[in-house]
This record gives C-alpha cells, structure tokens and sequence, in this order.
C-alpha cells in the first residue's frame, strides 16, 4: 500500500478554516480543480466534477467536527488506485498560532508504481492546499 501526505500552515482562524474546507461538500469553494460537487444517500456520497471533466465519486467514511477531520474514500474515478483512503484535518498551528492542515491518504495502486501513484496524489495534496492558502490568505 502507497501513501501521500502533505501539510500547509496557515495565518488564520481555525474556526474560519473548517468552516471553509468541513463540509463534504465543500471542495469547489476552495479547490480550483473541482468546481462542482453533488450530495447523495443522505450527504454520505458526493459526486465531484474536475476542470478536465472528469467524475470522481466518493464515500464520506467518517466526520469529527470535534476533530475538525473527515475521511473518505474513492468508489470511482480516473485514478489508476484501488482501496483509496484519505483524510483532510485542521490542527491548531504549533505554539498556538495560526492552523495547520493535513491531507493524507494511502492506496494500491493499479498499473503505475508506487512511487509515481505517491507522487500523483502528494501533487493533487500540495497544489489544494496552496489553493487554500490562497483563499485564506490572499
């Protein structure tokens, strides 16, 4: 099984951050690269469209508003993986300044190698998380 990870610090309101990037539904507010997102069976499932055209539906596996973390898993889409999970979290930033996200996740995958499926989603995990600073702070 292969895993990506990255992580961004924020200059922001933790509050104000989770309530951008915590709902299931939320991807087009804040990731340029999926500019729409539809709700089903109860808003466990959302079907995501990419700027490529692209549909990726995937299953929320568990929501911590305490936490201020969700994790999902993908039932369909372009990505040669199987078994995809992934979770996206907002932490309290070190010494109690500002947030810091994680988006991680781990995957088989099918037809490329671990090192280029690594690479694919730590990608897609680093240019999202840029794309939320932006929103933030730019």
């Amino acid at each position: 099984m292969a895993k990506a990870n990255a992580f961004i610090d924020l200059n922001a309101d933790i509050d104000k951050v989770w309530q951008l990037i915590g709902g299931f539904d939320s991807l087009p507010d804040w990731l340029p690269f999926i500019p729409q997102s539809t709700l089903s069976e109860g808003g466990r499932v959302r079907t995501l469209k990419s700027v490529a055209g692209e549909t990726i539906i995937e299953r929320l596996l568990d929501f911590n508003e305490a936490g201020r973390s969700y994790s999902y898993t993908i039932l369909q889409g372009p990505a040669p993986v199987r078994d995809y999970q992934s979770t996206l979290r907002v932490l309290p930033g070190s010494e109690g300044q500002g947030v810091r996200v994680e988006w991680f996740g781990s995957f088989s995958p099918e037809g490329i190698s671990d090192a280029e499926a690594t690479a694919m989603f730590t990608g897609i995990y680093v240019d999202g998380l840029a794309a939320l600073k932006q929103r933030m702070e730019g």
